[in-house]
This record gives C-alpha cells, sequence and structure tokens, in this order.
C-alpha cells in the first residue's frame, strides 16, 4: 500500500460543480418560494392518476411541495433531495398536518434506494438540474418497479423560465453542465430514457406563476427565495447586478398578465410519463450491481461525521479574529484556526484509510511519528489560514467524507486487518471511520473550547 500520509486534496472539477450545485440549492429559501407553486403542483399530481397505498419517491422533493399533496392523497411517500435544511422544512410541515412520510438526503444521480423499491417515481421541476442527465434517467428508472410509472415535469426551452434562465445566463459564466432546459425536448428526453422503458408519452402545461406584487418585486422575491437566481446575482458586480435586475423585470412585465400590481406569468413546462419495461432485465447503462447496494449502518456514520464537522463550524462561525488566532495551549502553539483547517484537510487520508481496511488490506506504514510530521508540516504551510476559506473547506470536505462512507457496504464496514495505529490489533473499517474521520471534529472541537474558556 502507498501511504495515504502523503496524499493531498486533490480539486477535482466535477466534485467542486456537485458542492457548488448543492450550495446552490440551500441558498434562499425554498420553502417560501415554493408555497406560491403549490395550486399547478396539485394539478400535475392529479393527472398522475396515483391510487392510495401507491410506493411513491419524490426526486428532487425540495421542502416537500409536491411529496405533502402525495401524501394527502394516501400514498405511501419518500421525499429526497440535496439540499438537507430543505428536508428539515419538508419533515416539519409533514409533522405539523400528521403526515408520515419520509425525507431523505438523496443525489439523483445515484440514489440511495433497491431496484423497482417504488410503484411512481417523480420529480417536479428537481432532477432536471442534475449534472449527468443520463445517471438521472438509468437511476430513476432502476428505482421504480417492472411496470410502474416515472413521471417528470421539466421546463422546456423555448417557455417563460427557459427565456429567464437564458438571460441569466448571459451575465454569469457557463456551469459546466448541459442545460437543465434540455429536459424539455421530447427528443432528448426520449434518448435519455431508451433504456428500461416501455413507452413514452410526452405533453406540454402552463405552469401559471401568481404573485400579488408587481414584477418588479417578482424579481426581487426571485433573488431572496430561489437559490439559482440568488446565487447569479451574487457572482456579480453592483452594475451587473442591475442589468440583471432590469432585463429580468422586463421579462416578467412583457409576459405578465395582470393589469393591476399583481403578477400572473405561464411558464411551459413538459410532462413525461414514462412506464417502465415489465421485464426484469436492468436498464444496458445501470450495468450489474451488487445485492447489497446500501448499508443503513454506512448511512449512519456518515451523517454523524457530518453532524461532527457541522458542529465545528457552527461554533467557530462565531469566534472573534482575537479567538480564532489564539493558540490552542501552552504546550501545542497552533492557532485554532490552524487545527480548524487541520480538520479539514484531513478528510481525505482518513477515508482512504478506512477504504483500505474495507478493501481487506492490512495498514502497517502508518506510524503516529509520521501522524505528528504530517500535524508540523501543516502548521508550517497554514499558519493563518482564511477563516472564511477554512470553514468552506471543512463543510466540503467531510460531505465528501460522508458521501464515501455511504458507499460502504455492511461486509466492508466489518472487515478487520492489521493497523498499525492500533499497534498492528485486526481492527474493522467501521472502528477506523469512528476512531478518526468521525472523532477527530468532536475532539478538536472540545479542545478549542477549553482553549477559548468555553
Amino acid at each position: 500500500m502507498n501511504s495515504p500520509l502523503t496524499a493531498t486534496q486533490s480539486t477535482d472539477n466535477f466534485a467542486d460543480l456537485k458542492s457548488r450545485l448543492k450550495a446552490t440549492w440551500m441558498t434562499g429559501d425554498y420553502d417560501v418560494f415554493s408555497r406560491y407553486m403549490e395550486q399547478d403542483a396539485e394539478s400535475f399530481y392529479r393527472r398522475l392518476h396515483i391510487a392510495p397505498g401507491t410506493t411513491v419517491l419524490d426526486v428532487g422533493c425540495g421542502a416537500g411541495q409536491l411529496a405533502l399533496i402525495a401524501a394527502r392523497n394516501g400514498a405511501k411517500v419518500t421525499g429526497c433531495d440535496i439540499a438537507t435544511n430543505w428536508l428539515e422544512k419538508a419533515r416539519a410541515r409533514a409533522a405539523t398536518e400528521g403526515l408520515s412520510i419520509s425525507f431523505e438526503e438523496g443525489d439523483a444521480e445515484s440514489l440511495p434506494y433497491r431496484d423497482g423499491q417504488f410503484d411512481v417515481v417523480v420529480s417536479l421541476i428537481g432532477a432536471m438540474f442534475a449534472p449527468r442527465p443520463d445517471l438521472v434517467a438509468a437511476e430513476l428508472t432502476r428505482v421504480c418497479r417492472p411496470g410502474g410509472t416515472i413521471a417528470m415535469a421539466n421546463w422546456t426551452p423555448e417557455g417563460f423560465i427557459g427565456q429567464m434562465f437564458r438571460a441569466i445566463g448571459k451575465h454569469i459564466a457557463p456551469s459546466g453542465m448541459p442545460a437543465p432546459v434540455l429536459w424539455g425536448d421530447p427528443s432528448v428526453v426520449r434518448e435519455r430514457f431508451q433504456n428500461g422503458i416501455a413507452h413514452i408519452k410526452f405533453t406540454r402545461h402552463q405552469y401559471r406563476f401568481s404573485y400579488p406584487f408587481p414584477p418588479e418585486v417578482v424579481v426581487a422575491f426571485f433573488r431572496a427565495n430561489y437559490g439559482p437566481m440568488s446565487r447569479a446575482f451574487a457572482s456579480l458586480d453592483a452594475a451587473a447586478q442591475t442589468r440583471l435586475h432590469d432585463e429580468l423585470t422586463g421579462l416578467w412585465s412583457a409576459h405578465n398578465r395582470a393589469d393591476d400590481d399583481t403578477t400572473e406569468v405561464d411558464g411551459e413546462y413538459l410532462q413525461v410519463i414514462a412506464t417502465r419495461s415489465s421485464d426484469e432485465a436492468r436498464p444496458d447503462s445501470v450495468g450489474p450491481r451488487p445485492v447489497e447496494r446500501t448499508s443503513r449502518r454506512a448511512g449512519l456514520l456518515a451523517d454523524r461525521i457530518e453532524q461532527g464537522a457541522a458542529a465545528l463550524a457552527g461554533f467557530t462561525a462565531g469566534l472573534s479574529p482575537q479567538q480564532w488566532t489564539m493558540p490552542m495551549s501552552a504546550t501545542d502553539r497552533r492557532s485554532v484556526g490552524t487545527v480548524v483547517h487541520h480538520v479539514a484537510s484531513v478528510y481525505p487520508i482518513e477515508i482512504q484509510l478506512a477504504q483500505t481496511v474495507g478493501n481487506g488490506t492490512a495498514v502497517t506504514d502508518v506510524t503516529w511519528h509520521a501522524v505528528a510530521g504530517l500535524n508540523a508540516k501543516h502548521a508550517e504551510d497554514q499558519p493563518a489560514p482564511d477563516k472564511f476559506a477554512t470553514l468552506d473547506l471543512l463543510r466540503r470536505s467531510s460531505r465528501e467524507a460522508a458521501a464515501a462512507v455511504r458507499s460502504f457496504t455492511d461486509a466492508q464496514l466489518d472487515r478487520a486487518v492489521p493497523f498499525s495505529l492500533s499497534f498492528g490489533a485486526p481492527v474493522t473499517a467501521q472502528f477506523v471511520i469512528e476512531d478518526h474521520a468521525l472523532r477527530h471534529s468532536w475532539h478538536h472541537l472540545a479542545q478549542i473550547k477549553r482553549a477559548i474558556g468555553q
């Protein structure tokens, strides 16, 4: 084995893109934003004629808009989304209404569900924004039972929202992914769903955007609450923000059907209804999959890693500049900021160690002396790291670590090999995850609190 202590955190363009997308959808207040869109969400759901008791997966569920409608109508609903803050809002709304819905973090490109688990898989203006559409199509197909239904609503390129996206795109750099509105082109969708689908039907519908305020305020509402719009404005200087605001206000005004100080605009979307092939063969593009695709234990471990990083980030975000730069103790002269940066930077190494153990390879060449040398080199290289960049690295690294842990099977978690950091004792991959990637943030959080007297 090559020592993972020599590894460095790579900057992978695609990983950065995924991280940016998640941050985008967690910006603003999608719960407030989606409340104005519930009427036509209800219309979309009614057209699906889903019977009570049907198992439904809502992909890209946001704050629960469609999932709540499905549950109110008797479906057994699961909702998933990459934006964890809106999942919390969805859970709260379901609890208030007394609805039993499972809301879980999940990526449309790698859904954490069994093959054929759901009778109906739906996505209302959600999965269309994932960057790898072929994987999305394969995953929507895979988790739908043979003979089941896949239903999507996707903005069209020529519709109002497609025009709005083009207006935004003129002011910001390309995202590095296919245009989401291609999901509104029937020929493109048919090509993406060519495997595992018996037949597919397309119809065009209008989504009514109705607001009790004029177009200029609508633009401000989108800017405050709709993640993509908010992030687009934030990326521009003041002059460019003014130009974008004026162009969007003009677009909303030109399409406004109301003749008073309100706004009513129709946005075209493509309704996609696909039927999963009734044979048991998997789609060719998906390929063979292991029987045990996901592990509940791995998911819980990953959640705890993210919880620890969030606790560390949340506490240190409130520190003053003096506290951020103060030494940890009389014997540990590293600054608090250096230690936070240290936690963020070693996640890849800790996960690589766990993966090595999980794959059955003994770890014999990593010593505590080498660890101390690595820490000293890091302190030398990062004596005064920028606070905001460090916390961003912490959040990003912990998310990537958690995603890697979620890929472990139970068999990998239970596999034990000699591990030099435990004096050669045979330890499991789960132990390595818990004792290193998971414990690390909590350990240093406690030390930091002691250092600043809390």
